[in-house]
């Protein structure tokens, strides 16, 4: 199968996990979805990772966002492994971790990189849209564990440029200046942001956020 790409519609699964068969489609509903993958239950890395995203609970549901982890071990370790998680990371994990012993959704979404990590799937993260359509894909290396304040942040640019032409500079955060899209001509995005359009060059101009 061909690798995932931005902009594809991303494949539906039903596989199971510590909360019972999870079919991609009918839990992501109308919202947006992480979906992110982790070599195996009970590793010191993963149990940081599962806990910050409980903790960010608030921030993904402010954000309509649901999240689903991974790992090819069985939904009866996971539940094992999330009692430690609770305990030792302060939270309360109340998300899906698939349970992916088939690597169905494994193999679907391209996690396995053989190079890397055997048969263990890598750190992946998936962005999925309400259209189904994947809008980021970040792997990282085993011992690295992922930044979700930049996830949250790109899902922050994802939801702002979706609704206004603007497009979010280097190193952007919600609520800081924008940059208006090439496609509109200076004069024009003077009216469509009343803000204001400070030109640096005719190429480069910035806004104030639209939505704030």
């Amino acid at each position: 199968m061909a690798a995932l790409q931005l902009g594809d519609t991303v494949p539906d699964f039903t596989q199971e996990s510590q909360l019972g068969p999870i079919n991609l489609y009918d839990f992501a509903a109308d919202s947006w979805v992480v979906l992110f993958s982790h070599p195996a239950d009970y590793t010191p890395v993963c149990t940081t990772e599962l806990g910050e995203v409980a903790r960010l609970r608030a921030e993904w549901d402010k954000r309509n966002v649901k999240t689903i982890a991974l790992s090819v071990d069985s939904a009866e370790s996971h539940k094992g492994w999330i009692g430690d998680i609770n305990e030792t990371q302060a939270t309360t994990v109340d998300y899906p971790i698939l349970a992916d012993q088939d690597k169905t959704v494994a193999e679907l979404y391209g996690m396995i990189h053989p190079n890397s990590l055997n048969n263990l799937t890598v750190r992946s993260v998936f962005v999925i849209d309400p259209n189904k359509k994947l809008r980021l894909q970040i792997t990282y290396p085993a011992s690295t564990g992922r930044n979700f304040d930049e996830i949250l942040r790109v899902i922050d640019s994802l939801q702002l440029t979706d609704s206004h032409s603007v497009a979010t500079p280097v190193n952007w955060k919600d609520g800081e200046d924008c940059v208006v899209v090439p496609s509109i001509p200076t004069d024009q995005a003077r009216i469509k942001f009343p803000k204001g359009v400070t030109e640096i060059k005719p190429y480069l101009r910035l806004t104030p956020q639209p939505n704030k």
